[in-house]
């Protein structure tokens, strides 16, 4: 099952692990299709062009393999959907909860993975 947005789909953590040794910056949001996530896909899907170093994509909350993400250590006191990870060189530089507005969301694109 997969969320219904235009990103880039994450199943698996093996998917996750093969993004993120194919790409420099990664951005995953492990939401659900509701109220605090759909913004947050919308921004994504929007940034898409402006970021062309930056691979987003998303992933379901509820599936079993988004454990990668549910209990990262970088997610352990999040109570909010979505999480939202950043990943740099496969590490985790960044990872917020709940949702996200574009400047927020631009502000660490920016710091993280400068253009």
């Amino acid at each position: 099952m997969t969320l219904q947005t235009n990103l880039t789909h994450v199943e698996t953590a093996a998917d996750l692990e093969k993004m993120l040794q194919e790409n420099e910056n990664v951005m995953v949001c492990c939401g659900r299709m509701g109220p605090m996530c759909v913004p947050v896909y919308g921004i994504m899907e929007e940034l898409e062009s402006e970021y062309p170093n930056v691979k987003f994509a998303d992933m379901l909350f509820d599936n079993p393999e988004a454990a990668v993400i549910r209990n990262h250590p970088a997610c352990a006191s999040f109570a909010g959907l979505p999480f939202t990870m950043y990943y740099k060189n496969g590490e985790v530089v960044k990872a917020t909860t709940s949702i996200q507005n574009m400047d927020q969301i631009t502000e660490i694109l920016d710091s993280e993975f400068a253009k």
